[in-house]
């Protein structure tokens, strides 16, 4: 079976980790929540890794980063809807710590790719 090249990317696998760890988080927030922010959170989630598989297959780096920046976009999104979770008091604080942790983490490899991007279509000038 081929393996597409954002299938390889540490930050797409531990963006797909993620996404599964929001999913279990928010199967229990409030029935009442099931269509908004827990909805909101698992959408964002997602996006993030979409992102970044829809950006690895564009043909010029320059398209590349603005899938990347889209995706860390979504990060800033999910770590806005966790803090709303957290003061809400549907997440624990060592599971909203947890979470923005390896979120920082997943923003931190989103900003290098998206520069490395950014340096490749520089040069391609």
């Amino acid at each position: 079976m081929y393996t597409f090249s954002f299938e390889k990317l540490d930050v797409w696998m531990e963006t797909k980790e993620f996404s599964k760890a929001i999913y279990e988080i928010t199967s229990h927030f409030p029935d009442t929540e099931k269509f908004s922010l827990s909805s909101q959170l698992r959408r964002a989630s997602i996006s993030i890794a979409s992102n970044i598989a829809e950006g690895s297959a564009r043909k010029s780096y320059k398209d590349k980063a603005h899938f990347t920046s889209l995706a860390f976009s979504s990060a800033v999104e999910v770590l806005n809807q966790l803090i709303i979770s957290f003061e809400l008091h549907f997440i624990s604080e060592v599971d909203y710590l947890k979470l923005r942790e390896i979120l920082e983490s997943i923003t931190n490899k989103l900003n290098s790719l998206r520069n490395y991007q950014i340096d490749i279509s520089n040069e391609t000038k």
